[in-house]
């Protein structure tokens, strides 16, 4: 279970403090549930993302998350530009206590990012593509209760994002995800229930179907 209560967001600017991106949100996710998040460009789809993952904070409210929840799948971010990409998988698997089993951990984690020689170079040297392909792998190298994906499905090349997708099918046996995708079907195919964000304000429903309405309505109008 994720308890969002009451959160707000806004980032800081040249000028000072920007506009609210969320604003007094409050919604519980329950267990075994994958959600799928709609909304306009900008309505703070990916920040809701990096929220609920513990890759941002907050400005205002909290997140209690019941559960072992993954970073975002497909977000590039967490990873420190100046080590290789090796590095930061051995400082994860570290993180998560797998120092016995570290080897084949990062055989897993190379095998499946499909980067090459890349992922003995610096991350500041990847494409944003490579930085998510690396972060996908990342993530599935764990066991975790909720997977978080952000655009993951669309990062790579046709194969990759085939892979992708077989690999949300089998997480779906022992998993929920928190989703963001452009591709509707996605949606449909991986969430059971939908948030559509708009205005700073979150709208929760039990079925995807209900909010892949609701935000088509609203942009209609």
């Amino acid at each position: 279970m994720i308890i969002v209560d009451d959160i707000y967001k806004r980032y800081q600017t040249s000028h000072g403090p920007g506009k609210w991106v969320l604003q007094g949100i409050s919604f519980v996710i329950p267990p075994k549930v994958s959600v799928g998040l709609v909304g306009r460009n900008g309505a703070g789809k990916s920040t809701l993302l990096r929220l609920i993952g513990g890759i941002d904070q907050p400005t205002k409210g909290h997140i209690e998350r019941r559960c072992r929840v993954s970073w975002p799948m497909g977000y590039g971010g967490g990873l420190q530009g100046s080590m290789t990409g090796r590095q930061n998988a051995k400082f994860v698997c570290r993180i998560h206590g797998h120092e016995d089993d570290i080897e084949d951990r990062l055989a897993f984690i190379e095998d499946y990012a499909e980067i090459g020689s890349a992922f003995d170079e610096p991350i500041k040297t990847y494409s944003s593509g490579m930085k998510s392909r690396l972060q996908f792998g990342l993530s599935l190298a764990f066991d975790f209760d909720v997977y978080i994906s952000d655009e993951a499905t669309a990062a790579g090349d046709a194969a990759f994002r085939q892979k992708a997708t077989t690999a949300f099918r089998n997480l779906m046996n022992r998993s929920s995800l928190i989703m963001v995708s452009h591709s509707e079907s996605t949606l449909k195919d991986f969430c059971t229930a939908g948030i559509w964000l708009d205005g700073g304000n979150v709208h929760w429903f039990n079925d995807i179907n209900d909010a892949l309405n609701a935000y088509k309505e609203s942009r209609s109008k």
